[in-house]
């Protein structure tokens, strides 16, 4: 019993798993701003559904990821090599979930500033209704399960590079996930309320798209630069929110059709 839990009394494992709890706050950013962005394309009801489901996604990823320590490590050996770089399976993840993040960003400001207006429920009466949002949901939560498993692994693998005890790296993942519970809602009624802030957020996912292709393609960019850019960008525009407040209405943006 007294070698079980002789971690209470370990100042070290505690001092890693706050070190390493913040980290994974942090990491946790890319993924709660997707979260809040794509969770907002539902009917109002479904929204805190789609929210619980994606962040239940992401809990549950990690932790499979983390479950399987010795598959994170073959991650970031190399396949092959291109031009003197050598190309990991994690690289190519990151090429990829990096490309379809651009591209989603892409279209949502395009559909949002240009696209055709969503007309939610004007399909028939209960049933054709139904089923199309039904599809919106289940369209919403498998893009946030994909973009669960990019957003994971460096997480994880900062997980795995930063602690030796999976009990450490375990209660880490979970503290961050419930900060992300609690922020999700917040942060996704503020994208809704305010269409600028939804522009800025869409902003943040081009550049956080561009960063994960950059990152798997051999150009690592340091995350504290592209997380003070996002902070002061942010910072800026809820200044610009309070100078205008109670002067005029906030523009109107399209509901895009996915």
């Amino acid at each position: 019993m007294s070698m079980t839990m002789a971690w209470i009394s370990d100042p070290e494992i505690w001092i890693s798993l706050a070190t390493l709890a913040l980290l994974e706050i942090v990491l946790g950013i890319d993924n709660l701003v997707y979260l809040a962005i794509i969770s907002n394309r539902l009917p109002e009801r479904l929204r805190p559904l789609g929210r619980r489901l994606g962040l239940a996604f992401a809990v549950v990823t990690r932790l499979g990821l983390l479950a399987s320590l010795s598959w994170i490590v073959g991650l970031v050996e190399p396949v092959f090599v291109v031009w003197d770089h050598p190309v990991s399976w994690r690289d190519i993840i990151l090429i990829g979930g990096g490309t379809f993040l651009v591209a989603k960003a892409t279209h949502e400001i395009h559909g949002s500033l240009e696209g055709e207006e969503e007309t939610a429920g004007a399909v028939g009466e209960d049933g054709a209704a139904g089923k199309a949002v039904e599809a919106g949901l289940a369209s919403v939560v498998v893009q946030i399960a994909v973009l669960d498993i990019v957003f994971s692994l460096d997480s994880v693998i900062t997980a795995v590079g930063m602690a030796r005890d999976l009990g450490v790296m375990v209660a880490a993942v979970i503290l961050a996930s419930a900060v992300m519970v609690v922020a999700a809602n917040p942060l996704s009624a503020l994208i809704a309320r305010h269409p600028t802030i939804k522009m800025l957020a869409l902003s943040f996912l081009l550049l956080i798209g561009a960063t994960l292709v950059a990152d798997g393609t051999g150009f690592h960019m340091p995350k504290g630069y592209i997380y003070f850019a996002m902070a002061f960008s942010l910072g800026i525009e809820i200044l610009n929110l309070l100078a205008r407040r109670g002067k005029r209405a906030p523009v109107k943006l399209r509901t895009p059709v996915p």
